[in-house]
């Protein structure tokens, strides 16, 4: 009788111990540019958002301002004065977070681990916030609330968690490590000469 070959099953989970190799001269992969873009484009909604509050614009692009921020459920005619502080104020703090979303999508893009890992730490944030909004506050989360935040809060955090995503964050890490230990070597050398001559 034949003995069948049976192919080899793989596990249904990826190991935690198992990182992609990180090659120095790898592409960038489509994750992190859909990460980073993702960054970018809430950057843009806070801002669209910004301005439709600080200014007086028409009701339809305040309407696309509030779904595109996720405060949709906010009234139209909703002012800086009615948030009770001044325009400069308000358009300064929020000019300050578009700023810091641009630069961490820039810094996603080309590479920065830190910023990676901060961004999906504050989607994480900003998901848990939204489910305990649902959970203990009875906030409704549809098309003209929260929907449009929450789902670029996921879309960013499964984007930027991926593992091409992380093996592109990292992939200077055994280059930089190497670098800092000559600088190390290099400096007791220095302090053994300095102390012997």
């Amino acid at each position: 009788m034949r003995e069948e070959r049976r192919p080899e099953k793989r596990p249904a989970f990826e190991p935690p111990l198992d990182p992609p190799t990180a090659d120095p001269a790898m592409r960038r992969p489509v994750s992190t540019v859909a990460g980073s873009v993702l960054v970018l484009l809430r950057a843009v909604a806070g801002a669209l958002w910004a301005v439709s509050v600080a200014f007086s614009l028409p009701p339809w692009l305040r309407a696309v301002a509030g779904a595109a921020s996720g405060n949709a459920d906010e009234p139209l005619d909703l002012t800086v004065s009615d948030l009770g502080v001044g325009t400069t104020v308000f358009l300064a703090v929020l000019g300050g977070v578009f700023v810091v979303q641009v630069v961490f999508g820039i810094l996603i893009l080309f590479g920065g681990n830190l910023a990676r890992v901060l961004v999906m730490l504050l989607s994480v944030a900003s998901i848990s916030a939204n489910f305990v909004g649902w959970w203990a506050y009875g906030q409704q989360i549809t098309v003209g609330t929260t929907l449009l935040t929450l789902s670029l809060d996921i879309l960013v955090l499964l984007a930027l968690s991926s593992r091409d995503a992380a093996a592109y964050a990292r992939r200077d890490e055994g280059r930089r490590r190497r670098g800092v230990m000559r600088a190390r070597e290099g400096a007791t050398r220095t302090g053994d000469a300095t102390r012997t001559g």
